[in-house]
């Protein structure tokens, strides 16, 4: 819920069109129902109130500095193996899978994928872009006319 947090804010704060981050909110309010179930069948309803007041003071908190909400962006990547881990962890001491949904876990790695799909084609277009541009720099450079002194 952190990470996804902090990259509906980044993208928010940062003025990204509404396009390219439209599914965390999405994602977030469905986080935040899954919490709440969690919380309510638990008995632990009145950490509710503690959690809203997190994600409230965290989303205000993100954005008092630049470095604040920059900062956050490049630790997403170490939050969310973190969780990964601790789910793997987890599931090596009891060895049961218990109530974790594969499809859940299979629909967040189809997710991971396609995304890396589609950096993957446009990190080639700037490769192939970089290449060329740097080809016709050298071009031009090479058959660049030197002035001829007398």
């Amino acid at each position: 819920l952190f990470s996804f947090l902090v990259f509906l804010r980044y993208q928010i704060y940062y003025d990204y069109p509404l396009q390219t981050y439209l599914e965390y909110p999405i994602i977030i309010a469905q986080d935040v129902i899954l919490l709440l179930f969690i919380l309510r069948y638990s008995g632990n309803m009145k950490q509710a109130l503690f959690y809203a007041i997190t994600f409230c003071g965290g989303w205000y908190m993100l954005t008092l500095q630049k470095w604040i909400i920059d900062l956050a962006m490049n630790l997403c990547t170490f939050i969310s193996a973190a969780s990964k881990l601790a789910q793997l962890q987890c599931l090596w001491q009891t060895k049961d899978s218990g109530q974790v949904s594969a499809l859940t876990w299979s629909m967040s790695a189809y997710t991971c994928a396609s995304k890396l799909f589609f950096s993957l084609l446009v990190l080639i277009r700037f490769i192939t872009m970089l290449i060329l541009n740097i080809w016709v720099t050298a071009t031009i450079l090479h058959y660049r006319k030197t002035k001829k002194t007398d």
